[in-house]
């Protein structure tokens, strides 16, 4: 086995691959690392058990990191993403909510960032969902990355 560990959090979280199929999620703790494989922990206690376990090239120069969000950094409304550039950015500080317009007239306001929000089917992600969907259905976030709301959203489908 070759596997590769694309960097997902710096020196903290990697997801481990092997030709481009996903073998789990490596997480550094603070004894050790812990690796997640379709939902079993499997505990390991240095790089070497690593090696062992995953192949040499684990953390060699062959590391690629993955972006957090796809978004450019200039796209940001109060430091949470979004897909246009943003015109008009608010912080609604009673609802918590960056939000902001896709254009200088738009009446249609918009929340940066990522969120869970629940309708009949259950719970689903979004990115950047306009602000009276927000008003209408249950939602969790904004968060700042999709791995938070990908965390979130599992632990909400497993209630």
């Amino acid at each position: 086995m070759n596997a590769v560990a694309k960097v997902l959090v710096p020196n903290k979280i990697w997801i481990v691959e092997d030709k481009g199929i996903k073998l789990g999620t490596l997480n550094k703790e603070k004894k050790g690392y812990s690796f997640f494989r379709q939902g079993q922990k499997v505990n390991l206690t240095d790089i070497s058990e690593l090696n062992k376990q995953f192949g040499l090239a684990l953390f060699d120069e062959g590391i690629k990191k993955v972006k957090a969000t796809s978004t450019p950094i200039s796209n940001l409304v109060h430091d949470f993403p979004c897909g246009s550039k943003p015109f008009n950015p608010v912080y609604n500080i009673k609802k918590r909510l960056p939000i902001y317009a896709k254009s200088g007239k738009s009446k249609s306001l918009y929340c940066a960032g990522y969120y869970v929000i629940q309708f009949r089917k259950g719970w689903v992600k979004s990115f950047c969902p306009k602000l009276i969907t927000l008003e209408r259905y249950p939602y969790q976030g904004p968060f700042k990355t999709e791995a938070e709301m990908r965390t979130v959203l599992n632990a909400m489908s497993k209630q």
